[in-house]
C-alpha cells in the first residue's frame, strides 16, 4: 500500500519533464560534488579536488540552463505544473550554493600549511557524510514527492549543526590562545558545511511545500491550533 505522504508525480509535458530531469542531474552533480569534497579531505586527491571544481561548474551552467529554458516552460504548462517548474527553479538555485559551498571547503583545505588535524577531519568527514545522505534522499524524494523523506532531511540538519559546534568548541575554547590562520580557515570550512545543510534543509521545505501545497511551519502552526 502506498504511503500517505507519497505521491505519484502526475504526466508532465515534455518541457515540464526535462526542466524537472534537469533539477533532478543537479541534485545528483550536488551529491558528487560532496562526495568528493569528502574524498580530497581524507585522502588529498588532487583528482578530488578537480572533481568538486567541475561540479561547482556543472552546477553553475545548469543553474542559467534552468534560468534560459523557465520562461519558455512555465507558459505552456498549467497551475500544477507550474509549481512544479518553480520547486525545479528553486531548487538549482540552492543546489548551486552548495556547489560553491563545496569548492570553498576544497579550495580552502588546499591552501592550509599544515595537515588537517585527525579531529577536525573526522568532523568535517561526518558532515559530508550527512550532507551527501541528505542530498541523496531530496533527489528521491523530489522523483517520488515523497515528503517523509523531507522529513528525514530536516532532521539530519541537526547532525551537520552538532559536528559544525564540535569544531567551533575545539578551536575557540582555549581564549588565551590567538587563533591562527590555519584554525580560522578550518572554522570558515565547518560553518560553509551548516550552511550547505541549510541549503539542503530549503530543499526539503520545497519538497514538502511542492506536494501538499503549503509550508511545514505552516502545517506546524495548524497541529498546535488542533492541540
Amino acid at each position: 500500500m502506498p504511503s500517505a505522504t507519497k505521491r505519484k508525480p502526475a504526466a508532465q509535458p515534455d518541457s515540464t519533464k526535462h526542466v524537472t530531469d534537469i533539477a533532478l542531474r543537479a541534485c545528483l552533480v550536488a551529491k558528487d560534488a560532496t562526495f568528493n569534497v569528502r574524498d580530497f579531505i581524507q585522502g588529498s586527491s588532487k583528482m578530488a579536488l578537480l572533481a568538486v571544481r567541475d561540479c561547482e561548474k556543472e552546477l553553475d551552467r545548469i543553474e542559467r540552463q534552468i534560468d534560459d529554458e523557465l520562461p519558455r516552460a512555465i507558459t505552456e504548462v498549467s497551475e500544477p505544473e507550474a509549481r512544479q517548474l518553480l520547486a525545479c527553479f528553486r531548487f538549482t538555485i540552492d543546489l548551486e550554493r552548495i556547489g560553491d559551498l563545496t569548492w570553498t571547503v576544497a579550495h580552502r583545505l588546499e591552501q592550509l600549511s599544515a595537515p588537517l588535524p585527525k579531529e577536525d577531519a573526522r568532523d568535517l568527514v561526518e558532515m559530508t557524510v550527512v550532507l551527501e545522505k541528505m542530498l541523496d534522499k531530496v533527489h528521491e524524494g523530489f522523483l517520488n514527492h515523497d515528503v517523509d523523506l523531507a522529513r528525514a532531511v530536516l532532521q539530519a540538519d541537526a547532525e551537520v549543526d552538532t559536528a559544525c559546534r564540535a569544531v567551533f568548541k575545539r578551536h575557540l575554547e582555549n581564549t588565551s590562545t590567538r587563533v591562527s590562520a590555519d584554525s580560522t580557515s578550518i572554522l570558515l570550512m565547518a560553518q560553509a558545511f551548516e550552511r550547505a545543510g541549510d541549503h539542503a534543509k530549503n530543499l526539503a521545505e520545497e519538497l514538502f511545500h511542492l506536494v501538499e501545497g503549503h509550508s511545514l511551519l505552516h502545517a506546524s502552526k495548524q497541529r498546535k491550533r488542533v492541540e
